[in-house]
């Protein structure tokens, strides 16, 4: 099992599978690198695509220190630095969505193209989940939260027809502390005043029905990086990518065939 050691001595598991240009995938909050599992194939005939376990999870280091989006975006580097990889493609989801936001803006050299999925700014103009939404994650009952996690990740035809093991729900071999450090990482996010300097080109692709990530979020960052290409799916939520996979798939190899490497 491969391992790619950052500036701070923390260790952090990686992947890498397939043939061609290389596409790092970046997977959400509290979730490890089999996020992508149900649909990394797609990319593969491609791509070399590249994915690693965020500090706190998978078979990666779990320190309890405080963890941020843009630290997690040197976990990344650390990663490319590791395989030789001098300039990539970026795809982020979710939470990885807002460290792929630092990795372009911090590190633009390093970027070819830019993918941000299900995603969202953060801070005062990012547009959070209704109180609604928070209500129904924070039930007591363990299985009942869960439910509601998943209604926000998929539809209800698609949960029926597709009664999981889900790899987008959280690893549950995260400790506490490493939830507890991920969420803080998420929540603080706030990239609004270097979006404007993200120079890579730009898709960014949400579910037109996603409320655990509001869709709004996706206009936002689209017209804050120069350039950035818009593209929602009807009928989506959080985890487009998996469900409407043929369409999300499609949408982001069609941009990433276009975009000078």
């Amino acid at each position: 099992m491969p391992f790619a050691t950052t500036k701070d001595g923390a260790k952090l598991s990686y992947q890498v599978s397939g043939d061609g240009y290389p596409l790092m995938l970046l997977p959400g909050q509290s979730n490890n690198h089999h996020w992508w599992d149900s649909v990394r194939s797609d990319f593969e005939d491609a791509y070399r695509t590249i994915t690693f376990d965020y500090r706190g999870t998978g078979d990666s280091d779990k320190p309890d220190e405080p963890y941020t989006t843009r630290g997690f975006a040197l976990d990344a580097l650390a990663v490319l630095d590791e395989l030789g990889v001098e300039r990539a493609h970026v795809y982020g989801t979710s939470m990885g969505g807002r460290v792929a936001q630092w990795l372009a803006a911090d590190h633009s050299e390093r970027l070819a193209a830019l993918v941000l999925g299900c995603t969202s700014p953060g801070g005062a103009h990012g547009v959070e989940r209704s109180q609604e939404v928070r209500r129904s994650l924070a039930l007591r009952e363990r299985a009942a939260a869960e439910r509601a996690l998943l209604e926000l990740m998929y539809t209800p035809e698609w949960l029926a027809t597709h009664p999981g093991p889900y790899r987008t729900i959280g690893d549950p071999g995260m400790p506490a502390h490493a939830r507890r450090r991920h969420f803080a990482a998420s929540a603080n996010h706030d990239s609004w005043e270097a979006l404007p300097g993200i120079v890579a080109s730009t898709l960014v692709i949400h579910g037109a029905d996603d409320v655990f990530n509001p869709a709004v979020n996706a206009p936002l960052l689209a017209g804050r990086i120069p350039g950035a290409r818009l593209h929602l799916i009807p009928g989506a939520r959080h985890a487009y990518f998996e469900e409407f996979r043929e369409v999300a798939g499609r949408t982001v190899l069609d941009f990433l065939a276009g975009v000078a490497r």
